[in-house]
């Protein structure tokens, strides 16, 4: 870790984290540091993202976010849409610091907090008055001829899909070691109930409040008569097997990381043993924030007699 300006200790200090190709965001952490500076914390930030944010000199700088870089931090600030808010939870995990969430993207999900309310992000940051909750992730193997080829893990999703835009992916899927149905798709989503927000919901999943532990699967344009979204127990091992026959596929993690499936893979998706801890500042229900990410029609609710 290298710090620039003069050398100074600090009790507390906190990691940002924002999408630096935009200029909202720009501001956003520009004034966000500022807060937490004048309130006696320290800030640290990527070198990567320093150089396009005008920070003031006290602010630390590291090369890489490594989990020995966050360790001495408190929280993990993040400024974004849903992307950067996913790269903060990659952090997040590997380090096992809460994140903090300030959504300047379209609906954010993974955001406790949106653009308007940096002073009071400040505020409870500096006072620690904020809770914190685990959500759960997903585990994902990828094995081909038995042999274990690729490791991973997703916070909202793991989606197997095709490459070929002209021919569907054969598919067969399994739930806990038995068989349950075998069609032509562009592909599945194995969701954590965070995820269910995600890509599972526009393939069409159901929406699942995250104190629900379980696993979905969500087929995507199947072409099949029974091609259901599927909720099984948390500790349920779901596998899509790629069949020899078909083109090969690509498997995403949250959309961030990929690797290329050949004829015959299987993917096996269980729950993942690390959590990603998040800030939470306020107690709104999930029903409440539902209604307002998607501005769901409410008017007319006269509510319990």
């Amino acid at each position: 870790m290298t710090q620039t300006g003069k050398t100074q200790t600090r009790a507390r200090t906190v990691f940002l984290l924002a999408h630096t190709g935009r200029p909202a965001a720009i501001r956003s952490a520009e004034l966000v540091v500022e807060g937490l500076l004048r309130s006696g914390l320290g800030v640290r930030v990527l070198e990567a993202e320093a150089v396009d944010l005008p920070l003031p000199p006290e602010v630390q700088t590291v090369k890489e976010a490594t989990a020995e870089c966050i360790d001495d931090c408190e929280l993990i600030v993040v400024l974004g849409g849903d992307g950067t808010l996913l790269r903060g939870a990659e952090f997040a995990r590997a380090s096992g610091v809460p994140m903090l969430g300030v959504n300047l993207g379209r609906v954010g999900f993974l955001a406790e907090a949106e653009r308007d309310d940096l002073d009071k992000v400040v505020d409870r940051v500096v006072t620690r008055t904020y809770e914190v909750e685990e959500r759960m992730t997903i585990d994902v193997v990828v094995r081909r001829n038995g042999d274990v080829v690729h490791r991973d893990w997703a916070m909202n999703e793991a989606a197997v899909q095709k490459v070929s835009p002209e021919r569907m992916l054969e598919v067969v899927l399994e739930i806990d070691g038995r068989p349950v149905t075998g069609f032509g798709c562009d592909g599945i989503v194995c969701a954590t109930p965070t995820g269910s927000t995600a890509y599972a919901f526009s393939a069409g999943g159901p929406v699942v409040w995250p104190e629900v532990e379980a696993l979905l699967m969500v087929p995507i344009s199947a072409h099949a008569l029974f091609a259901k979204p599927l909720v099984t127990s948390p500790d349920s091992v779901l596998a899509v097997e790629v069949q020899p026959h078909t083109p090969h596929g690509v498997l995403w993690c949250d959309g961030r990381r990929t690797v290329e499936l050949p004829s015959g893979a299987r993917v096996e998706v269980r729950r993942g043993e690390v959590p990603v801890r998040l800030a939470r500042l306020h107690h709104a229900s999930f029903t409440d924030r539902l209604v307002a990410k998607f501005a769901l029609p409410v008017q007319g609710w006269r509510g319990a007699p």
